[in-house]
């Protein structure tokens, strides 16, 4: 027992400056009240003695109390504790209380953040290995039947040498998505923000388009805006965004044809690529977006294509304070659009 009121004592010494103020007031006004020694000096004795537990009290209380943090922490820092509910103090500490939760319920949401980023960066690395992996594998075969022999048979070798330049052409396309997308995430990419004319720009960019679009019987139109509409943007950065766009409209399309419009709003302009192409299944749009996902890779594989596309166009896009938004339906056709500002 001698113990615990030690404890306790020496957990209120934090009070002990407010303790020894207030009795040295008392003391001093019972110097001035009472005359009598022999009762002065057993008030004195008394208040010192109430004093006494009253501190005895007060640091019972407070170590009670530290007792009861340092287990919230405990169970924090050991994981017995699972959900902010279950982080309970005395009614005086509800504010401290709501600052624990607060901080777990950070502490757990940062974790999440780590391990998905972690899956995100292993996944990465693998889809990286593998997107790498299949056109130089592709070179080292060609060369190497070439170099067995092949380079003398005519019939074969401009053959080979088209298929390997083909895959170094890809190589390429795929460092340099990879060089764009790393830029983008990590902030290095530069923004250079003006007002252009929307319909000169765009046409420029079809017309470098239409040699793809007719090598595919595809029909691709451009339908102007008002003449002399200015958007606001960076026009390097969006022609990235174009070109995937047209692209991808173009490659999955086998018929019909492919429509680059703009619609006017009050503030803004909106921007239609619209195809009659193969379409995309709901449960895929969702993820069109995600680095490397492919809805039907054999095939995305066969029309070529890095797997960064869309995710480059959605960082650029959104880098121009909009969204980039899809509607699809298998058989009819798919229209990706976004926002820019007039």
């Amino acid at each position: 027992m001698w113990n615990e009121v030690k404890t306790n004592l020496s957990s209120a010494k934090v009070y002990l400056k407010e303790f020894l103020f207030f009795n040295a007031i008392f003391i001093l006004l019972l110097f001035f009240i009472v005359e009598n020694k022999i009762i002065l000096i057993t008030l004195i004795a008394l208040i010192l003695l109430f004093g006494l537990i009253f501190l005895n009290v007060v640091g019972y209380k407070r170590n009670r109390e530290l007792k009861t943090i340092e287990s919230v922490i405990s169970g924090i820092r050991k994981n017995t504790i699972n959900h902010p509910e279950e982080i309970k103090l005395k009614e005086n500490l509800h504010s401290l209380q709501d600052e624990i939760q607060q901080m777990f319920e950070k502490e757990r949401n940062d974790i999440e953040y780590l391990k998905r980023l972690e899956r995100m960066r292993t996944e990465f690395l693998a889809n990286v290995s593998h997107e790498l992996r299949t056109p130089i594998f592709a070179i080292q075969g060609y060369i190497e039947t070439l170099l067995d022999g092949a380079i003398d048979d005519e019939k074969v070798n401009k053959y080979f040498l088209d298929k390997a330049n083909q895959h170094t052409i890809n190589l390429s396309n795929l460092l340099n998505d990879l060089i764009d997308i790393s830029m983008i995430e990590s902030g290095e990419m530069r923004m250079s923000y003006r007002y252009f004319d929307i319909n000169d720009y765009l046409s420029q960019i079809i017309q470098e388009m239409m040699p793809i679009a007719r090598e595919k019987n595809i029909e691709l139109v451009y339908h102007p805006a008002k003449e002399g509409l200015q958007l606001f943007g960076d026009k390097s950065r969006l022609k990235q965004v174009f070109i995937n766009l047209i692209t991808n409209a173009i490659k999955y399309t086998e018929q019909g044809k492919v429509e680059v419009l703009i619609v006017e709003e009050s503030k803004y302009g909106k921007i239609i690529i619209r195809d009659t192409g193969i379409g995309i299944p709901q449960e895929d749009i969702n993820r069109i977006f995600e680095r490397f996902y492919r809805v039907d890779k054999a095939r995305s594989r066969a029309v070529g294509g890095t797997g960064l596309g869309l995710a480059i166009v959605k960082h650029i896009v959104e880098a121009h304070n909009s969204k980039i938004e899809v509607k699809s339906e298998l058989g009819v056709g798919s229209e990706f659009s976004f926002k820019l500002k007039k």
